[in-house]
């Protein structure tokens, strides 16, 4: 069985992801968990866009599942690790943490379900073969 690979991003708290006091919002940490997401994607070479273009496919979220640790404040430096949980014909479930860069600390699990869509019609698609052979899950 092949090793998951996880991808790391990096983001920053700024003033408008937090409240007076200078925590993270909740709804912010769905914000980071899309653009990891997306990241992911785009270093595999396999950019949403492209996804879209080439294999007529899109990806919509159905399912998130997020535990809230401890929180992020205003100017902390965030790494978000990124793998693949698993895989069906026509959906992927990311498992995503979120961690304070300085001391390692959690402060968000998620798993995160997403379907892939013919982008014409809207309707349940089979996963593009390239994103199935990225992350080497069958």
């Amino acid at each position: 069985m092949a090793t998951k690979r996880v991808f790391e991003s990096q983001y920053r708290v700024y003033w408008e992801d937090t409240d007076a006091g200078g925590v993270v919002y909740h709804s912010r940490y769905i914000n980071f968990l899309e653009r990891a997401r997306t990241d992911c994607l785009l270093e595999l070479g396999l950019g949403q866009v492209k996804l879209q273009e080439e294999s007529q496919r899109l990806f919509v979220v159905t399912r998130i599942e997020t535990d809230f640790v401890a929180p992020a404040r205003l100017e902390d430096e965030l790494v978000v690790r990124t793998s693949i949980e698993s895989m069906k014909k026509v959906s992927m479930v990311f498992a995503q943490v979120i961690l304070r860069q300085k001391d390692e600390q959690v402060l968000n699990r998620a798993q995160v379900t997403v379907a892939c869509l013919d982008s014409e019609h809207f309707k349940p698609a089979r996963l593009p073969e390239p994103l199935v052979a990225a992350f080497n899950i069958s």
